[in-house]
């Protein structure tokens, strides 16, 4: 095997703030993987069961022997929220990080080819057949923890994972970086809808995250009352953790999308395709527009205001989509059941569409 050095050197000089290798082999956490799937824990996500055979066997997937290089790229920022109070994940404010950490990978790969360190590669962003997280930290850019996320020292939860991987067999880099979650249990102690069953592991079903990105058409009705202002993802678990009071303030690296700065949840509901379409290079937009508006009318729901209920009584009389006027009846529910006028707007709403009587009822009887 050669050594990695000039490898690892290559990738921090073009901005990555961490580098390892790992063995191109069946990833360390296959076990827990294999049993997350079969308790149906992954949802909708059935990509991640499609996968199976590739994420199992990494080589046989790329085709021929190699290794696998995993960058780290710290994104840590104060935390965001919208105008009125909404929030939005930290690393979702501003641009799209599949996009930045693809293309600095892109250079990555065309610098190692340059310098005769690689000759076939394959990039990985988050969304490729890779069990990232298990193969980040064999690689020792960062050690397991309860939230089933990665930490380092310096950078806590803050970083994206990243991979090449490569033809060349280097020597694995396996020192994890000192650190461990010891006795805490501050994340499964705080999650709004109790998702990390286990140290280690997460119902992605209950989570917020994936009820807010992943999770297409209406969202769980037992959990939204638990979402409090999240509209897209939840830093949750990643605040509470000890080790993210060590990260620097890197806000500048990614920015905040302009429309973050000048729309409220309100506005989501009220005008979903024309929020969505300005939100070009955001990664919120792979929850869709209506899935915005949904998430935006839940938010709502759970800090009632006033214009709030403005529009969420105009989506529930007059959205086209049916997912959006079932969110709005479970927010007015929710934020404003006591009040008569939200009431006999649900019981109008029920008897308008039988498809969607039932589900509102259930909304205008939980309002007492």
């Amino acid at each position: 095997m050669r050594s990695p050095t000039q490898v690892l050197e290559t990738a921090l000089e073009l901005g990555f703030d961490l580098a390892g290798i790992a063995p191109l082999r069946p990833p360390r956490r296959a076990p827990e993987y294999l049993s997350w799937l079969e308790a149906g824990r992954h949802g909708q996500m059935q990509y991640l069961a499609d996968w199976k055979p590739r994420i199992l066997d990494p080589q046989a997937d790329f085709g021929r022997p190699g290794s696998l290089l995993v960058v780290g790229f710290a994104h840590s920022r104060p935390a965001f929220e919208l105008a009125d109070g909404t929030r939005v994940a930290r690393y979702a404010a501003g641009r799209d990080y599949h996009n930045v950490v693809g293309k600095r990978l892109r250079r990555l790969a065309r610098r190692l080819r340059e310098r005769g360190l690689v000759r076939e590669f394959r990039k990985v962003v988050d969304a490729g057949p890779l069990m990232e997280r298990s193969h980040a930290a064999e690689a020792g850019i960062g050690f397991e923890s309860k939230a089933a996320n990665l930490l380092h020292p310096r950078f806590g939860p803050w970083y994206f994972l990243g991979e090449l991987v490569l033809d060349v067999e280097y020597e694995p880099t396996p020192v994890p970086p000192a650190g461990s979650c010891g006795t805490c249990r501050a994340c499964l102690d705080a999650c709004p809808t109790q998702a990390i069953v286990a140290p280690g592991e997460v119902d992605a079903r209950r989570c917020i995250s994936y009820q807010t990105i992943e999770l297409a058409g209406p969202q769980d009705p037992g959990l939204r009352g638990q979402h409090g202002p999240w509209a897209f993802g939840c830093d949750v678990c990643s605040e509470v953790c000890p080790w993210e009071r060590r990260a620097p303030d890197l806000a500048a690296r990614l920015g905040t999308h302009p429309v973050l700065e000048t729309t409220t949840a309100a506005d989501w509901v009220e005008r979903p395709a024309e929020v969505f379409a300005a939100l070009g290079g955001s990664p919120l937009q792979r929850a869709g527009a209506e899935g915005l508006a949904r998430n935006a009318a839940t938010a709502l729901g759970n800090r009632p205001t006033e214009r709030g209920r403005a529009v969420l009584l105009q989506a529930l009389e007059g959205s086209p989509s049916p997912v959006l006027r079932e969110a709005a009846a479970g927010a007015l529910a929710l934020g404003h059941g006591t009040e008569a006028p939200v009431r006999s707007a649900l019981e109008r709403a029920a008897g308008r569409d039988p498809e969607e009587k039932a589900a509102l009822l259930a909304w205008r009887a939980r309002c007492g």
